[in-house]
């Protein structure tokens, strides 16, 4: 690698990172989080973006932007359009399935998410549980992510804590 190719890679990780931040002041935080499966999709494109702007020779910093700005552009239109139509919520969300309750592991909820037990137990032991008792609930998020309701005191869960979580057939 040449001096004058150092150089322009340091100079291209500077404005792609200047781009990167102000287009995350315009279009807010929810730009990198992951929310949805399509914001998961958009943070990828954006990285792959990335990577292209820095490392290949042809590829403009004006380009890049324009593509990192439509990305995150659509990623906005898109969540707004989740957010206030019920049609575009019900086709490109997963609901939240509930894969524990009351201490019991609901193995056809497991299995229809694709989870493990293995994976489960390791969620709870991240979540600091330490008997099955102490869990209320488990749910699998519509991010991938585990989220785990468990206190030993007998606190009952509030239903809606559950208000887009799919209880179908599950008395709470």
């Amino acid at each position: 690698m040449t001096l004058e190719e150092s150089i322009w890679l340091i100079l291209s990780v500077l404005g792609v990172f200047s781009i990167i931040i102000v287009i995350t002041r315009i279009f807010g935080l929810r730009t990198f989080a992951k929310m949805s499966s399509f914001d998961f999709a958009s943070t990828i494109a954006v990285g792959s973006v990335l990577a292209s702007i820095i490392l290949n020779k042809d590829y403009s910093l004006v380009k890049g932007a324009i593509t990192l700005v439509t990305i995150i552009g659509f990623q906005t239109v898109f969540s707004y359009l989740v957010r206030k139509n019920k049609f575009f919520k019900k086709i490109f969300t997963n609901k939240p399935q509930i894969i524990m309750l009351n201490g019991e592991i609901l193995y056809d909820r497991l299995k229809k998410c694709n989870v493990g037990e293995d994976d489960l137990l390791a969620k709870l032991r991240e979540a600091n549980v330490h008997n099955f008792n102490e869990v209320k609930a488990v749910v699998f998020e519509s991010t991938g992510d585990v989220s785990v309701l468990h206190n030993n005191e007998g606190k009952r869960v509030e239903n809606r804590m559950f208000k887009d979580v799919n209880m179908q057939d599950i008395d709470v």
